[in-house]
């Protein structure tokens, strides 16, 4: 039970941590925005994921400990920086977990013909499917890359029997519907497909990116795989790969067939309104429903394991960086799950307001890393390194290039409609829980955190 993970299981977990809801759920978002052109640009997103995913990659042959973004910043820029990345990253990506939970129950239940607002049923859902987590992580390492592998193969095999059959579809009946998207217009007529132009490109293609986001957590737990400096680099690109390809053939068969559904449709998987088939119909839904649960169980491999490398390192309370029998960070397995869970009940299950803490940190993450990148190839980093081999390529251009794309991320993220919530009435009003969740997840706990780790340094001087 304590097996590394090999390879091929590191590439399955990068697209367990990819792959999630949007391709099943929501891809006729991008369409909405980018009409007929959807198809492509899921590929410059592709390619635009791909550059940070090779940086992050760059990252790992030099510096292998649990943690990812946390280890490679204290690496690069000393334990400060890696203290502000490693809070902001470990309060964002549990967070994450819990609402990716609520997001599994609440599908589910919809999907079930259940009433997924009734709290009673989500709270029970809930609870559930973390003490489902919870046994597949205890159980040990080789288990829990087992269950992975397995729902990685589920979605995948849900998802390339959608593109065959579509494929089939398109063939045989010699029809090709994607320029339907076109003709859609709003209540006043005006078409509800906004003209290709460099800002609608560029938003497109940033909508785009967030389905390939996710292979920047894949490094926390490297520790527990086999030769990471040397699988890593080349797992985390291969699976941006894989899942272009995924993706570019879903939307483009989805669009030919019926695109207007892809847009429209009110079902909660609305892939599955593409096809009138009953059958393909039930793989579709049954493939989104694995899909969710990978997720979950890629995030509950993840997040832990930050919590685990700052313990490790003095940052966070020791009895955090132990492991149990069978070689698992039980202690902050615990942890990391009880926020998981406290946070979204907290809430109510409506998360809108705080997952603002999941897209800052990761913006972080898109520039400190590759910086880091850059510093390791120097030779100017804080702490020691691996002697690994160096590219100007993958270790100067693309975190170069990494940063610029950042910046432009950045720029086009809807901060107004992060910090604003309209009402039913049209009414738009302040995004208080954003905005206190912001001050804590970035202001509070760091400060809190610095302070408690410089005050037992002082206590042992």
């Amino acid at each position: 039970m304590n097996k590394k993970m090999k390879f091929w299981s590191i590439v399955l977990l990068t697209i367990n941590s990819i792959i999630g809801t949007g391709i099943f759920l929501s891809p006729g978002g991008v369409t909405k925005q980018a009409g007929s052109m959807a198809p492509f640009i899921y590929i410059c997103a592709a390619i635009f994921a791909a550059v940070l995913a090779v940086t992050f990659a760059a990252a790992s042959k030099y510096v292998v400990k649990n943690g990812a973004a946390y280890s490679y910043a204290r690496a690069a820029f000393g334990a400060n920086t890696g203290m502000f990345i490693g809070v902001t990253r470990y309060v964002s990506a549990s967070i994450a977990w819990g609402v990716m939970a609520t997001g599994v129950v609440k599908n589910a239940l919809s999907i079930a013909g259940m009433d997924s607002k009734n709290m009673v049923n989500v709270t029970v859902g809930f609870l559930v499917l973390m003490l489902l987590l919870f046994v597949i992580n205890v159980k040990g390492t080789a288990f829990l890359t087992l269950i992975s592998d397995l729902s990685t193969a589920g979605k995948m095999a849900a998802l390339a029997i959608t593109i065959v059959v579509g494929i089939v579809i398109i063939v045989t009946t010699g029809e090709n519907h994607i320029s339907d998207v076109e003709l859609l217009t709003n209540a006043d007529g005006s078409p509800l497909i906004p003209a290709m132009d460099a800002t609608v490109f560029v938003t497109a293609v940033i909508s785009a990116f967030y389905a390939f986001t996710g292979f920047e957590s894949v490094a926390s737990g490297a520790s527990d795989m086999e030769n990471p400096e040397k699988n890593l680099p080349k797992a985390i690109p291969l699976a941006i790969g894989i899942i272009a390809v995924i993706y570019f053939g879903i939307v483009l068969v989805a669009m030919m067939i019926n695109p207007v559904a892809l847009v429209q449709s009110e079902e909660v998987v609305v892939l599955a309104s593409v096809f009138t088939n009953k059958i393909i119909r039930g793989i579709i839904v049954l493939g989104a429903l694995i899909s969710m649960f990978g997720i979950n169980v890629a995030a509950s491999f993840h997040s832990p394991r930050v919590c685990e490398a700052m313990a490790k390192d003095g940052i966070l309370p020791a009895f955090l960086g132990k492991r149990n029998a069978n070689n698992i960070p039980l202690n902050a397995f615990v942890l990391t799950a009880a926020l998981a869970i406290i946070v979204p009940m907290s809430f109510m299950y409506d998360m809108q307001g705080i997952m603002i803490i999941s897209a800052i940190a990761r913006f972080a993450q898109f520039i400190i890393v590759p910086l880091g990148v850059i510093v390791f190839f120097m030779g100017k980093q804080k702490e020691e390194i691996i002697d690994a081999r160096k590219s100007v390529i993958t270790d100067v251009v693309f975190p170069v290039i990494s940063v610029i794309l950042t910046v432009i991320l950045l720029y086009k993220f809807n901060w107004k409609g992060q910090f604003s919530i309209t009402d039913e009435t049209g009414v738009s009003r302040i995004n208080w829980y954003a905005i206190i969740a912001m001050i804590i997840g970035y202001v509070v706990l760091p400060v809190a955190v610095y302070v408690n780790s410089n005050s037992k340094k002082i206590g042992r001087a």
